[in-house]
């Protein structure tokens, strides 16, 4: 099965699974220091409940470390991070609050698909059907036996999906989403970030792909040389525009980091 085929994920409003509205994420005053390099500097914003939220930048302004350090992977200089008002280590279940996808890489490539996200769901305490659904949702279901070596950058990245999607969390942090897949696998993808937002969750991602930006995401927030110089609506970004939505997003935002 591909992705073009998969399953639409179907979910339940954010109030009837966790009795609120939805589970926002706050970045405040966050700085970071990687040898001797300030990458972070007083970095704050906030991704909310039923929207698309879009980390822009160019490559080394400190995306990946924001995100990393959202989910406990990178210690932060100062300033806090709370996803629900919340720590990530206060949670006894992370994967049924948050889904991650950082780095495809990290999967152990000696095991088969099923039993990396088998080994995930366990240590979070859901049955074995999530890890079924997760595979079918994903469109790799009839892979789930093979080996992680043996499989395509494309496929690893839709297996660190479905360990993202698993546990049908109230929020998805994803870090570039979209490397490796095809073009009906990103659409699936597309489809399927909306979903969890129009069902009250939160989503927030990294990207590069602009026009996928355009298309997807509800707010951006755009970082250049550790600190944000951009946190609005898409609509707002592009607002007066006459080229369309993707060309209007791409040279605004070249226009405020600078055209590299």
């Amino acid at each position: 099965m591909s992705a073009a085929t998969a399953p639409a994920v179907e979910l339940e409003p954010a109030e009837r699974v966790s009795g609120v509205a939805g589970t926002s994420v706050d970045v405040l005053g966050v700085a970071k220091t990687i040898d001797g390099v300030r990458v972070l500097r007083d970095v704050s914003f906030s991704a909310r409940p039923g929207e698309v939220t879009a980390l822009l930048g160019p490559n080394g302004a400190g995306k990946s470390t924001v995100l990393r350090g959202i989910v406990g992977l990178a210690r932060l200089d100062s300033g806090t991070v709370r996803i629900g008002g919340r720590a990530l280590a206060e949670l006894d279940r992370p994967l049924v609050t948050v889904g991650v996808l950082l780095d495809p890489d990290a999967v152990e490539t000696r095991r088969s698909a099923r039993d990396h996200l088998r080994i995930l769901a366990a240590a979070n305490g859901l049955p074995a059907s999530a890890v079924e659904h997760a595979l079918r949702l994903v469109g790799i279901a009839e892979l789930a036996d093979r080996r992680v070596a043996q499989m395509s950058l494309g496929t690893r990245q839709r297996l660190s999906l479905a360990g993202a999607f698993v546990g049908e969390p109230q929020v998805l942090i994803l870090d570039e989403p979209h490397n490796g897949l095809d073009a009906s696998a990103i659409r699936w993808l597309r489809n399927t970030l909306r979903a969890y937002a129009d069902a009250g969750r939160t989503v927030l991602l990294s990207s590069h792909l602009l026009g996928e930006v355009a298309r997807l995401a509800d707010r951006i927030v755009v970082v250049d040389g550790g600190r944000v110089v951009a946190d609005t609506t898409v609509d707002d970004f592009i607002a007066g525009a006459s080229a369309d939505a993707a060309a209007a997003l791409e040279d605004r935002y070249l226009t405020l980091v600078g055209d590299r």
